[in-house]
């Protein structure tokens, strides 16, 4: 990757070349300027005289709204016809019909025709102090060789193609460079074991591109050898592109190809394709329900428009900031606020490679001093991880350049929240905890945009973004009208952002979104409606644990337990964790005569799931039972397991459909023991 990377620099002090001054126009947003200055587009919308109004044409008038929008902030090769042909009823959603446009060009092209020298990504190495920066220039040039490269191999338009790397130039020019010839990427976090990886390869993928090995918080990881053991269960694949992220040779394979030497060969100009609006622009898989991960499918237009929308409002990205959002490119965050969003605006975005204590629990804050961001946006698992290490490593740095703070990936709690926006960002940075899915593409519910001074509460989300209908369900499917209520989180309308179907598995589609609630979206969230009208997010109402932002079914779980030799059957469920915000709590009823304590199937598991999802996933409690409740049809009672876990025993509800209640009472004792076991450990 070297000489990408000497060709990638850009000369310069970035803050002098990309800052705008904080006295600026542009720096202080729209409060003191016309709707129009906050909003060109809206001008089309005669009405609204605040964002209040213009929020209120986004769900009323939406043809109008996002008519207007993908229009002027979308370059098109072929302009649209039509808005929108949506009906969550029939499980339907199209949006720009009969437009055609490059989702490369929209993220590159357009601006190196105003700006080629203007830095496009910020490389944040594991190692401390040798990021790299590159301009637009060179990332369209990264682009379009990989592109001929990808050509060269037998890529074509429609193809879908496997990255697992880390945060790092390349990925990012692998994406686009799929994006530019018409291949739909999909993106598998490089930290996912081989039978992972191997589950999201398969579906007829016949490309991987990869690195040599992986570097994070100073340790390196073989994710070379990972694809190898991979691909011993997926014969389709034929060919693996391997980048070189260190100096170290790692054995290569008839199907190898060094990607650096080949991209040397190429030329720097790559005919972009044209693309419909609704075709696919990538895969991303996410936990489900079930054992099998769901392959959600983004496609171009309306995904790239939302992405970049929610980026600049939300955020209130200016040009000239420094965009730092600290999500590995395998997520969805990496996908909308590192890669497509920020480049669609023309921004300067950060690729953070190390974790938050590498080398010291100072790193974001040295970064932030170094790099000057001014927009700051990461995890509450990390949050509340350096809250333990005190004050002292944050206010070592200079953080001045900060004017936002954001929450991705799960509910901030309260302490957090405040320590966040106290000392973090010095009590004048909003804090704007963002709620959204894998599954909606980019943030539904933030505190902002909103008027000027409009007030943020701690641990929120708070308000719904442009185009964003958010509805309260009961039980029953009734639509609960009334503010200080409690229901299920649907969304009343489409949005370009959304998902359009799971891959080869539309009907799971429709099962898991749009069945349980007819004409609605069911994000699968509780939530609490405030007196005054405000979101809060309450937790998951199925079968998902969240830990560190990482969605994780319960049953892929239960499925690598249930395999192991002594194992007659288990219960996954999530627990209160006050770093990681869950962890995981397995029940296991042993078969006959196992021989097996509880100390060593702990650690079997622990090393068993790790190594068939991912080190995260690993529990931290394995607690061993003689049965587990269960209803008179046979079905494990799992909101009781829970309730049991969130230490809440006295709250387990409607308990008559129980077969053996003592089956409660024995789980409840053992927990306590287990607990209380570990604690004197």
């Amino acid at each position: 990757m070297a000489w990408l990377l000497a060709r990638a620099r850009c000369p310069g002090a970035l803050s002098q070349a990309f800052r705008c001054p904080r006295g600026s126009a542009t720096a202080r947003g729209w409060s003191r300027g016309p709707l129009t200055a906050y909003m060109p587009e809206a001008v089309a919308f005669p009405g609204p005289k605040d964002h209040q109004g213009l929020y209120k044409v986004s769900v009323e008038q939406g043809d109008t709204f996002w008519g207007a929008l993908g229009r002027s902030r979308l370059t098109w090769i072929t302009p649209f016809h039509c808005v929108q042909d949506c009906s969550l009823h029939e499980g339907r959603a199209a949006w720009f019909l009969g437009g055609q446009l490059n989702v490369a060009v929209n993220c590159l092209d357009r601006h190196v025709h105003i700006a080629p020298d203007k830095v496009a990504l910020i490389w944040e190495k594991d190692e401390p102090g040798e990021e790299v920066q590159v301009t637009y220039r060179s990332l369209l040039e990264l682009t379009c060789r990989l592109g001929n490269t990808l050509k060269r191999q037998g890529v074509k338009r429609g193809d879908r193609v496997v990255i697992y790397m880390p945060p790092c130039p390349l990925a990012v020019a692998s994406m686009l460079a799929c994006a530019r010839i018409g291949a739909v990427h999909a993106v598998v976090f490089a930290g996912f074991s081989a039978e992972s990886l191997a589950d999201r390869i398969q579906d007829g993928k016949k490309t991987v591109i990869t690195v040599n090995q992986g570097l994070r918080g100073g340790k390196v990881t073989e994710l070379k050898k990972v694809v190898d053991q991979a691909l011993k269960q997926c014969p389709g694949v034929k060919r693996v592109l391997v980048s070189m992220r260190t100096d170290n040779k790692v054995p290569m394979t008839a199907l190898d190809v060094p990607l650096e030497e080949e991209m040397m060969k190429e030329d720097a100009c790559c005919e972009p394709v044209a693309m419909d609006s609704e075709d696919m622009l990538f895969l991303l898989y996410t936990s489900g329900s079930t054992g099998k991960p769901k392959g959600l499918v983004h496609s171009q237009a309306g995904y790239l428009l939302y992405a970049a929308l929610t980026h600049k409002y939300v955020f209130n990205y200016q040009d000239g900031d420094i965009f730092g959002c600290v999500a590995d490119i395998g997520w969805i965050t990496g996908h909308s606020y590192v890669v497509y969003g920020p480049l669609c605006n023309g921004g300067t975005t950060v690729l953070f490679e190390s974790t938050p204590v590498h080398p010291n629990p100072g790193r974001y804050w040295e970064t932030v001093e170094r790099l000057k961001i001014n927009q700051f946006y990461g995890a509450p698992t990390a949050i509340r991880l350096l809250l333990r290490y005190g004050d002292e490593w944050v206010k070592k740095y200079d953080r001045s350049s900060l004017k936002v703070l954001g929450s991705v990936g799960e509910p901030i709690n309260k302490e957090a929240w405040e320590w966040y926006f106290r000392v973090v960002g010095e009590a004048r940075c909003p804090v704007v905890d963002t709620w959204w899915q894998t599954e909606t593409g980019g943030i539904c519910i933030s505190p902002r945009p909103s008027n000027p001074g409009d007030e943020i509460l701690p641990g929120m989300a708070m308000r719904p973004f442009f185009g964003i209908s958010p509805c309260l369900l009961d039980d029953k499917g009734n639509v609960l009208l009334e503010n200080n209520i409690s229901g299920a989180l649907c969304i009343s309308q489409a949005w370009p952002g959304m998902a359009r179907t799971i891959y080869n598995d539309h009907k799971r589609f429709l099962e898991t979104y749009l069945t349980p609630y007819p004409g609605f979206f069911f994000t699968g969230d509780g939530v609490y409606r405030t007196s005054e009208g405000y979101y809060q997010l309450t937790g998951r109402l199925d079968d998902i644990i969240n830990i560190s932002g990482h969605r994780l079914g319960t049953a892929e779980v239960e499925d690598v337990v249930n395999h192991h030799m002594a194992v007659a059957e288990s219960a996954v469920t999530g627990y209160p964790h006050e770093i990681k915000g869950e962890g995981v709590y397995i029940f296991v009823v042993l078969k006959k005569d196992s021989g097996y304590t509880q100390e060593t199937l702990t650690a079997e598991l622990r090393e068993l799931i790790s190594k068939k999802i991912a080190k995260y996933a690993a529990p931290e409690y394995v607690q061993v039972t003689d049965r587990l409740p269960k209803t008179r049809s046979g079905k494990i009672m799992r909101r009781v397991l829970r309730k049991i876990v969130e230490d809440k025993a006295s709250e387990l509800g409607d308990l008559t459909t129980l077969d053996d209640y003592e089956a409660v009472q024995q789980i409840i004792e053992g927990r306590k023991h287990l607990v209380e076991g570990q604690r004197s450990c």
